[in-house]
């Protein structure tokens, strides 16, 4: 070993002792005779001194030391002077008094500083390109650490519950997960092509099917999505589990604890929102849009959106009656203290309306001295303005926004600006963890004007066989519910559909006939016809999950090596062209 400790690892119990670190040189001081270097590895930092007068070998070898060369160091354990003791270190009251130091490798220039005061001043490609220096950072190394501890605490949890963690295939089939697959193409058979695996839906569920009743899996998916803060390009990971012979509660008495668990141990937030046992709120989609304007609704703070269409249904405000009229709804948006938004601000809600599809955003501004501000209480009247203003429960220094179109334009459009006002007035408590499932979500939904499945083409629809055939299609529910976290999505699940017959039908309806599901879910359909378990689960994303605990800005933060912002690795330079004989063996033509 070229080590008898690491660089965090001394204290003032090792005061005599002589030892050997090996690490990267932070930072290099000379004192006018005395050379200073603080000696960095993963697990902290340690002062080194190089001094003529106990080894003047050493001292001269130190002059030549940069910032990142590696270095092998020997020398004594010695108390630092009390004026020099660093509180911030748990080895800041200790330095090394080298004897002998070894040069193991010389480094250029770092293109950036490592420091974290200077961290977001450099620019995140660079860092990118630089991936190998600055993964240095303490910062990051951390979330890392954090990252690996999160995954060995899942594993333990599900193990302890008699689960069996078992790996899935990488190449796979493609399957309609909602994303684009990405295809690797089969040299074997030309023309063919292998999927990367959007989740391992179909082969969890054959895992149920062939008998081994919990399943987990720390699983790797890939999704051809654009980037987002909250969604890496290309790659992710999820906690993957399935169980057979149960029930939507099933799987929340198993995944809520759990959460429980790693908010407790992973971050300093206070849970918020669950019952005297612990368990989760249960919101119906259909309310979390009307009420929240999203079906992964913050609930950190209040802001509920509330139906005013009966109140406005025959108002002579052409904009509220016409929405009504047509089949349309209002619904308004109450805002504690937002009388003293700007015009700007306004300005802003309301464009941030329009990119949801809404015409507009009326207001009613309730001044603070009294009375009311607004270019449609002329149209409305006193009387109906002061009405609503009543209904909502609004006070003086408030603002109402008002949304007029159909249902699910409205619901978008006022979740848009509630989750903004969210964020202008500091509701957004950073110190609180609000978790919630979304249950009922519909089967089905008009994908430019043709019935599509609303998510999981999986999920067995409630009310079953009778369901399909006797309901219409829009009205139909699937037994499906999202787990979400403070305004994200960080798990998605549902009771499947394990009845071949139920299932050519679900599919039926979204308009794939008995030879398409059999040419894309041929496995699935034939297991399921060999006594097929009831069966269900979810699949928390673990990076998201940790994203939200430890408040990074952005998922990027939680992987060693990511995609940048438009799905490239600068690092390693890809995607990337490749010679004309790879495809030649692919029988692709480029």
């Amino acid at each position: 070993m070229l080590r008898t400790h690491t660089c965090g690892q001394l204290n003032k119990e090792n005061i005599g002792e002589t030892v050997e670190l090996a690490g990267w040189v932070a930072r290099r001081r000379d004192h006018g005779g005395i050379i200073f270097i603080d000696l960095r590895d993963r697990y902290g930092v340690t002062q080194i001194t190089f001094d003529p007068e106990v080894n003047e070998q050493s001292h001269s070898e130190a002059d030549l030391l940069r910032s990142e060369w590696v270095v092998n160091i020997k020398g004594k354990v010695i108390a630092r002077p009390s004026e020099m003791i660093n509180e911030k270190l748990s080895t800041g009251e200790i330095e090394i008094e080298c004897s002998h130091v070894e040069i193991l490798n010389k480094s250029h220039t770092p293109p950036f500083e490592l420091n974290e005061e200077n961290a977001n001043v450099v620019n995140e490609n660079l860092r990118l390109k630089y991936r190998f220096i600055d993964l240095r950072r303490e910062k990051i190394q951390k979330i890392l650490i954090t990252k690996d501890k999160f995954i060995q605490h899942l594993r333990a949890y599900f193990t302890k519950l008699d689960f069996v963690e078992i790996q899935t295939p990488i190449l796979a089939n493609s399957s309609p997960e909602g994303a684009r697959d990405f295809l690797v193409p089969s040299r074997y058979y030309p023309g063919n092509f292998y999927a990367l695996p959007q989740a391992p839906q179909q082969f969890k569920q054959l895992l149920m099917v062939g008998g081994l009743d919990k399943y987990f899996q720390i699983a790797p998916c890939f999704r051809d999505e654009d980037p987002r803060m909250d969604r890496l390009y290309g790659e992710f990971y999820q906690l993957d589990m399935e169980m057979s012979f149960v029930n939507q509660e099933d799987i929340f008495k198993i995944m809520e604890p759990l959460m429980l668990e790693v908010t407790k141990k992973f971050s300093s937030k206070e849970v918020i929102g669950v019952n005297e046992v612990g368990r989760f709120k249960q919101i119906p989609w259909t309310e979390a849009l009307e009420k929240y304007g999203s079906d992964k609704p913050d609930l950190r703070f209040d802001l509920e959106i509330k139906p005013v269409t009966d109140l406005v249904k025959d108002c002579g405000f052409s904009v509220f009656a016409d929405a009504v009229r047509d089949g349309g709804v209002v619904h308004a948006l109450k805002v504690e203290n937002g009388a003293k938004f700007s015009r700007k601000e306004i300005d802003d809600l309301t464009a941030l309306a329009l990119s949801c599809g809404a015409k507009g955003l009326a207001y009613v501004i309730i001044k603070p001295e009294g009375g009311l501000q607004s270019p449609i209480v002329k149209f409305l009247g006193d009387d109906l303005a002061n009405a609503i203003v009543k209904d909502l429960g609004a006070n003086p220094g408030d603002i109402i926004f008002f949304g007029a179109d159909k249902w699910k334009t409205v619901c978008d459009a006022l979740g848009a600006v509630r989750n903004a006002c969210g964020e202008k007035l500091g509701l957004k408590d950073k110190t609180k963890a609000a978790f919630c499932w979304i249950v009922d979500f519909p089967m089905y939904e008009l994908n430019d004007g043709v019935i599509d499945f609303g998510h999981n083409p999986f999920s067995m629809p409630q009310g079953g066989l009778e369901a399909l055939n006797t309901k219409e299609p829009l009205d139909i529910l699937a037994n499906q519910y999202d787990l979400v976290l403070n305004g994200f999505e960080i798990s998605s699940g549902a009771i499947r559909n394990h009845n071949p017959e139920i299932m050519y039908k679900a599919f039926e309806l979204a308009g794939y006939n008995k030879e398409k599901v059999d040419e894309k879910f041929g496995a699935m359909i034939r297991a399921f016809e060999y006594g097929a378990p009831p069966h269900g689960g979810n699949a928390p994303g673990i990076d998201r999950i940790l994203m939200i605990l430890t408040d990074s800005d952005s998922i990027r933060d939680l992987y060693a090596f990511p995609k940048d912002g438009q799905g490239r690795d600068v690092m390693m330079d890809s995607p990337s062209s490749v010679d004309l004989k790879q495809l030649k063996e692919l029988k692709i033509n480029k």
